[in-house]
């Protein structure tokens, strides 16, 4: 087993069961700041956010590679500068209540983490292309801003969490899969990552088992059902990822 995987097994894990999807999960719109006062409201103490560069390499929050979905921008979120893509509207389309949101800095999502005592997983989320420069400058940018707790960096890309693994190898690491390839033994080991975040509906409780028996925490993504929620607390999984704050709390996984 790798070095990275058997100190994770030497400490304890510091991070909570419950982990609010894209901020606010459904009760604030995505990747927003107004998603952590959701978060405070609901007792939650952990959140998920996708973090990605601008064309001038500011870190900020954004889900999809395009802005039309989120904000009131048009086009590839890589081909606007910070100045551009800080006068979004990233709230309107959520609600009206919303308006005026804005697009926040990785620096504003730690200030507020501080601020409130919540911990984070940020998921690397580079456009097409910048993975390897996505990865290095979260990472250096997440060592220097979180303080008190690190965070938990995750990614789909390989190249992104390998780049951020070399650059801040004291950060921990989870591997994003949505169906789990064969290898992905050789894969988390390769980064040294301390947990695999899967999709929950390719969890059996087979796999959780060889998951922890590999010396991995599990993350579930993205568990709505309180029923669900249960069953996977049951086999043992470490944090459930969640849109419905309102509905799955502490009462529902223990």
């Amino acid at each position: 087993m790798g070095n990275g995987i058997d100190q994770a097994l030497s400490a304890d894990w510091p991070y909570p069961r419950l982990v609010a999807h894209r901020c606010g999960g459904g009760l604030a719109p995505e990747n927003t700041l107004a998603g952590f006062d959701a978060c405070v409201r609901f007792g939650y103490r952990m959140v998920e956010f996708d973090a990605k560069l601008s064309a001038d390499n500011q870190i900020f929050l954004l889900h999809d590679d395009d802005l039309d979905r989120t904000t009131n921008g048009r086009g590839p979120a890589a081909l606007h500068t910070w100045q551009q893509l800080a006068s979004l509207d990233a709230g309107a389309w959520f609600d009206a209540r919303f308006r005026d949101e804005r697009l926040p800095t990785l620096a504003q999502a730690a200030a507020r983490c501080e601020r409130d005592a919540i911990a984070a997983n940020i998921e690397i989320k580079p456009c097409p292309g910048r993975e390897e420069v996505t990865g290095r400058l979260v990472a250096l940018a997440a060592k220097d801003l979180w303080r008190v707790q690190k965070p938990l960096l995750s990614s789909f890309s390989f190249d992104a969490l390998r780049a951020a693994r070399d650059v801040a190898p004291s950060l921990p690491r989870g591997m994003l899969f949505d169906a789990l390839p064969d290898d992905w033994m050789r894969i988390v080991r390769e980064l040294a990552c301390v947990s695999l975040h899967a999709n929950h509906r390719r969890l059996t409780q087979r796999n959780v088992r060889m998951m922890h028996d590999a010396g991995l925490r599990v993350l579930a993504y993205t568990v709505n059902d309180p029923a669900r929620a249960r069953e996977l607390v049951k086999w043992g999984v470490d944090m459930i990822c969640t849109d419905r704050l309102d509905m799955i709390g502490a009462d529902v996984v223990g």
